[in-house]
């Protein structure tokens, strides 16, 4: 079948306009020159790093699909944090991607106090942007905000301190890093790893935003490539999908699809071992405005391209990975200025001009309410607002604390918000609201590129109007702006006007009324404006710091018990004396609660090989993808871990055996760390 195709207007080095044809199934090939490149190249000072953000690998909820019985049991894939710096000589600016469910402000806060604390002014709100991936599949808990901590059953400070740890950790390591580089910038377009799974609402824009996007889809794929040495060092890679290949069953800990991308970009290609100190390669694969996007391509979750959601995570990772090959390998060098600048906008209460709105009437934002349709959740990926409605019979001490969210909502609300209809007015809930209202908007510079950078999912149409309003401001071409969505905190949706009338779940999850989108253009083209002109924008109103009223009805675990007769690391099912490569090995030793130490930047499980001298040598560990652990618990405090290993088709021949690390908490509070190993067994 032939491969159809359109014609794509791009821009040369040279600013003229010329057009390239690109194929509009599965990658397309890297256009001939980046969007108005700069017209001169120069180096720069980069520094990349990355670091573990994993939270504890049992009895966490985890955050995204608001299921109060998925908690975590065990790990699939480790989710890392990637920190990229990026100094022209006048300005410096900091881009960092977590692996989490969502930047929240609480993290966002955390993490320029610690950069504060160790580099003064150096890095601050002003230049340091932080962005998630927006797996569903990690852990909950890190937020400040009473909404998303609903059925996490609280704060989690160890959830928490991961995320901050770790992610100052990739700037520190990016910082240390710090050396002479050059930039380059490709582009390409990716189909068959996203579909829109809000298509009702999608058709009710005008045809001007939906002509843009013929397949109801974004898909262009942009990567800033680093090289120092004359040797390409890491990327970043931006494209739009939904990070929730993994579904609401799964119960293991995972980066998910774009996880798999780095991993494979990483490890696979480029020989990164995490546990072996700084990485020389740092790849991360960030999102743009993936509201509507989803990887399920069936519109099922976790159906499409398979029925298996570990392949789907991998196919859908896989498929972004040689995107951004493609695009790199097209990619074109890029120089000129770097730069920031962020304030604080108030959702709750902005005047919108008419010039924004769809029938050019003044209008306002309202208090954040969530829709009756939030509760139906994104059936092509998974369910929406933590705790509502709350299964019959199901207690929930967070609500026996503060009180049921399900509110009635006044009159004037309603009519705020029409036409959504009011499930919960979270924006007017004691003891304060319930979701964050004033958020940052933040542009970011890096040579001919710029990120519109906002705390939310926002849809591709609405990324795309906001792109249009800061291009405008900032006389540039459309293709040199990005929407960066999930940026510096989180409000959940933003859709448009249009989209917000049919009420679909992303817009009864859009909280701050149909004229969310308008205002964020407005105070996007406020920004730019600034930016353009160099000049100063007041920082706005102070974000809100209620860390000191944060209740947490998670169980802690106590101290850890052993089947009678069998001691702390004793091996439960030993392998198979061999196996033929390709196989499965699977293991089970008495462990002990992951929560007394969750071994970050660390590992639970080695599979080690005999070498000519005799010695073990780790050949893979927990945490990578060939590599599954799974938690459980036996009577009331007896822990066992499962592990399996996927022996590659291409492994040694060979003698091999695995290490279980872990500690077990005693009565009186101690720590006592303890290994266990299997018999060895052959590989052949």
């Amino acid at each position: 079948m032939p491969v159809s195709r359109r014609t794509v207007l791009v821009r040369t080095a040279a600013g003229s306009a010329a057009f390239a044809t690109a194929a509009v199934s599965g990658v397309t090939p890297a256009l001939d020159a980046p969007a108005a490149a700069a017209p001169e190249t120069g180096s720069y000072l980069i520094g990349l790093g990355l670091s573990d953000i994993t939270g504890p690998a049992a009895e966490c909820g985890m955050m995204g699909y608001s299921q109060f019985e998925q908690q975590t049991a065990g790990i699939h894939l480790r989710p890392r944090a990637r920190a990229f710096i990026i100094d022209s000589g006048a300005r410096r600016i900091v881009f960092a991607v977590a692996e989490n469910g969502m930047i929240f402000q609480s993290v966002h806060r955390g993490v320029l106090l610690e950069l504060a604390r160790r580099f003064g002014d150096l890095y601050t709100e002003q230049n340091v942007l932080l962005t998630s991936t927006h797996s569903h599949a990690t852990c909950g808990g890190s937020s400040n905000d009473y909404a998303y901590n609903l059925s996490i059953l609280g704060f989690q400070q160890q959830v928490y301190d991961a995320e901050v740890n770790g992610i100052v950790e990739a700037i520190v390591a990016a910082h240390a890093d710090l050396g002479p580089g050059t930039l380059s910038l490709g582009r390409t377009e990716l189909h068959d790893a996203s579909v829109n799974r809000s298509r009702v609402a999608f058709e009710r824009n005008p045809d001007v935003d939906k002509q843009h996007f013929p397949n109801a889809i974004d898909p262009a794929v942009t990567v800033l490539s680093f090289v120092k040495g004359g040797q390409q060092v890491g990327a970043i890679t931006w494209f739009a999908t939904h990070n929730t290949s993994m579904t609401n069953q799964n119960r293991l800990i995972s980066a998910d699809n774009k996880g798999y991308a780095s991993f494979s970009y990483e490890h696979t290609e480029h020989g990164v071992r995490y546990l072996d100190g700084p990485a020389d390669f740092v790849a991360a694969f960030a999102q743009t405005n993936a509201g509507d996007m989803s990887p399920n391509l069936d519109l099922q979750p976790g159906s499409g391209p398979t029925e298996n959601e570990f392949e789907n995570t991998r196919i859908i990772g896989e498929r972004q990975y040689h995107a951004s090959k493609a695009a790199s390998a097209g990619a074109q060098p890029i120089g000129g200025p770097v730069d920031s600048m962020l304030c604080y906008i108030d959702l709750a209460d902005t005047a919108v001009d008419g010039r924004f709105t769809p029938d050019g009437q003044p209008r306002h934002t309202a208090p954040a309410a969530a829709g009756v349709s939030l509760i139906a959740g994104s059936v092509e990926d998974g369910p929406g607002l933590p705790g509502l409605p709350i299964p019959e019979g199901v207690r929930n001490p967070f609500i026996d604390a503060l009180g049921d969210p399900r509110q009635p909502a006044p009159a004037w609300l309603a009519d705020a918000q029409a036409p959504k209809a009011i499930i919960a007015p979270l924006g007017l809930l004691p003891p304060v609201p319930w979701v964050p209202n004033v958020v940052p908007i933040q542009l970011v510079r890096i040579g001919a590129l710029y990120l519109a950078c906002g705390g939310g999912e926002f849809t591709i149409v609405a990324g795309l109007r906001i792109r249009r309003a800061v291009a405008a401001a900032l006389g540039v071409a459309l293709e040199q702006v990005l929407m960066q969505g999930y940026a510096n905190a989180y409000h959940e949706y933003i859709t448009t006007p249009e989209e917000y009338d049919s009420q679909q779940y992303e817009g009864g999850s859009t909280l701050f009324g149909r004229y969310t989108l308008p205002a964020y253009q407005q105070e996007f083209t406020r920004l730019a404006t600034a930016f353009a002109a160099h000049q100063q924008v007041p920082r706005g109103p102070a974000p809100r710091d209620v860390s000191n009223l944060q209740p947490n009805f998670q169980p802690a675990p106590g101290p850890d018990a052993t089947p009678l007769g069998r001691g702390f690391g004793d091996v439960l099912t030993q392998p198979a004396a061999a196996y033929a490569r390709g196989s499965q090995a699977t293991v089970e030793f008495v462990s002990a609660h992951p929560k007394h130490n969750p071994r970050r930047n660390g590992t639970f499980l080695e599979v080690q090989r005999r070498n000519a001298s005799g010695d073990w040598v780790r050949v893979v560990n927990e945490g990578e993808w060939a590599v599954r652990f799974y938690w459980s618990k036996r009577g009331l405090a007896e822990s066992v871990a499962c592990f399996t290993w996927d022996i590659p088709a291409d492994a040694s021949p060979g003698t091999y055996r695995m290490r279980h690390f872990t500690d077990s908490l005693s009565p009186d509070g101690t720590l006592h760390p303890f290994t266990g190993i299997t018999s060895e067994f052959e590989v052949s």
